[in-house]
């Protein structure tokens, strides 16, 4: 069974408690108890006191653990937010940009247990529970497979004088394998892990990977995808992949809709602005429940369809702030290009100053909110006093797995595989270890 490395605090000071027996590879000698390591000047102590090697703590009980304090989660989004988080396995500080990463090892398994408490609700049903394992462990044995192959590039970036275009896919993770935030997976630790459904879940799908032609599925989730969902390079690098299809939500496509192209205004106008028939139309709490976390439900309420107004002032000062892009006051926008579900991949900003256009998805949802738009399937329209209305459809990129849309086949009675099946078309499962 393989083991992971996941980065999870990235500052000048990280307060950590350990409880149980612990070993240090590099023998330092460092007790039960609450301690603190730092960095100043290149200079990394502990507890006050200057070290040559950086700690790497390996248990020696399986019951033992460290607690993490002030871990950030939600960067960048909405629902940011500090908490002190309980981890198993072994605890590693790795050098980076002046600050320190505090980075757990442990099995896969392990680590799925608790990224699939952390992502949904642990009393969601155990159906749903089971697909997310799979796709979750599909995509982590993905990345690491493609990272052992080639040197990866994880960040693209194009600008010129009328561009900016960027898309983001794991970019700084050369000393880990995966971060424990919403950027590659919540991760957690035993703080919400805490449901027998969950171990459950896990124990039943060990080792099960989607396979596509002998290779391992990069599979992608997202909360909602709106009623349609999105393909692999609309968010990413420009490469087609087979599995990660556009399709409807829905076992057939809703009715009066068969002719709407999405990748047009006109079509992708119907569509956001009606509400077809698709899985994960759904405003069922107890559904909902099992998908969101409670910061999820209180910080948004809407996600099939929802509304955002800004004054034409809120929108040009929100663009200047995220984006530095000098274009002044915004006086309009126009949609350069859609893909299959709706979602923009390049969006032009015409403003007083000058006219930027910039994409991908993610960098468009990045522009146009304090945190993060909820998706950039969304359609623009001004009303008589100027605002900007932006109405929209669904929560993420869109791309694989719909959670809601999961969350309402598992209460239809599908069983995992059918609900796998469902959203990643021509790939099997296959049993790795």
């Amino acid at each position: 069974m393989p083991e992971i490395s996941v980065g999870i605090i990235h500052a000048t000071s990280i307060y950590f408690t350990i409880d149980g027996h612990y070993t240090d590879k590099n023998k330092l000698k460092i007790s039960e108890g609450k301690h603190c390591i730092s960095i100043a000047e290149g200079i990394v102590t502990l507890d006050g006191k200057a070290i040559s090697s950086l700690p790497y703590l390996v248990p020696a009980k399986e019951k033992c653990k460290f607690t993490l304090h002030d871990v950030v989660i939600g960067i960048g989004f909405h629902w940011e937010q500090k908490e002190d988080q309980i981890f198993k396995g072994a605890l590693s500080f790795v050098v980076e940009g002046g600050k320190l990463w505090a980075v757990n090892t442990l099995s896969i398994e392990d680590y799925l247990f608790c990224v699939i408490a952390s992502e949904m609700k642990s009393t969601s049903s155990l159906e749903l529970l089971k697909a997310h394992a799979v796709v979750s462990r599909s995509w982590l044995m993905a990345q690491i497979e493609a990272k052992k192959k080639t040197k990866p590039v994880y960040r693209s970036v194009s600008i010129n004088a009328g561009t900016l275009i960027k898309w983001y896919d794991r970019e700084d993770h050369t000393l880990f394998d995966v971060c424990a935030d919403d950027h590659c997976q919540r991760y957690q630790g035993l703080t919400r892990a805490n449901n027998k459904t969950v171990k459950k879940a896990i124990e039943e799908t060990s080792g099960l990977l989607l396979v596509y032609e002998g290779q391992i599925c990069d599979a992608r989730f997202s909360k909602c995808c709106g009623g349609m969902t999105e393909v692999f390079e609309t968010c990413w690098q420009p490469t087609h992949i087979d599995y990660l299809q556009s399709f409807v939500d829905n076992p057939v496509r809703p009715a009066g809709t068969h002719d709407w192209d999405l990748t047009t205004e006109e079509g992708a106008t119907k569509w956001i602005t009606s509400s077809p028939d698709a899985y994960c139309d759904t405003t069922d709490a107890e559904i909902l429940k099992q998908v969101l976390n409670d910061y999820d439900v209180k910080t948004t309420p809407q996600m099939y369809r929802w509304t955002v107004e800004y004054t034409q002032q809120e929108i040009s000062e929100l663009i200047e702030s995220k984006c530095k892009l000098g274009i002044g006051t915004l006086q309009e926008m126009e949609v350069v290009e859609r893909g299959p579900s709706g979602r923009i991949v390049q969006l032009k900003l015409i403003g007083s100053a000058k006219t930027i256009t910039i994409g991908k998805e993610l960098e468009i949802r990045r522009a146009l909110s304090k945190s993060h738009l909820q998706s950039s399937a969304f359609v623009v329209e001004r009303n008589l006093h100027g605002n900007f209305i932006l109405r929209g459809a669904g929560w993420g990129h869109g791309v694989g797995m719909c959670q809601v849309g999961a969350a309402v086949m598992a209460h239809k009675k599908f069983a995992y595989k059918g609900i796998l099946y469902h959203y990643f078309r021509r790939a099997i499962l296959e049993k790795r270890w």
